[in-house]
């Protein structure tokens, strides 16, 4: 199946028409594509291939989960920082009246 990009535009039919020609509809959706199904001139409803419903229903991971995805950390995690033992400036002198 092509890229989205690379396809035609998508095929209209009217209601009546697709309901007669159903096998064909689907096979363009697979083949070619998104097929439009129109009533009365308006777009009512659209066909397209399960691989491509599958890829709009596919769940979009938040950076949050993301992360939580990653490998755990080690046990001994805390024993590989070093940190910086420095608790910043001595600010008392601030707090005194």
């Amino acid at each position: 199946m092509p890229a989205a990009h690379d396809r035609d535009p998508a095929q209209h039919w009217q209601v009546q028409e697709a309901k007669q020609r159903f096998s064909e509809v689907l096979r363009r959706a697979h083949d070619e594509g998104p097929q439009i199904i129109t009533r009365h001139g308006e777009e009512v409803a659209v066909i397209i291939d399960m691989s491509e419903y599958r890829h709009t229903q596919a769940k979009r991971m938040s950076f949050h989960d993301y992360l939580l995805s990653g490998p755990p950390f080690p046990e001994d995690f805390d024993d590989l920082i070093k940190r910086d033992e420095d608790y910043g400036r001595d600010i008392s002198f601030l707090l005194e009246e």
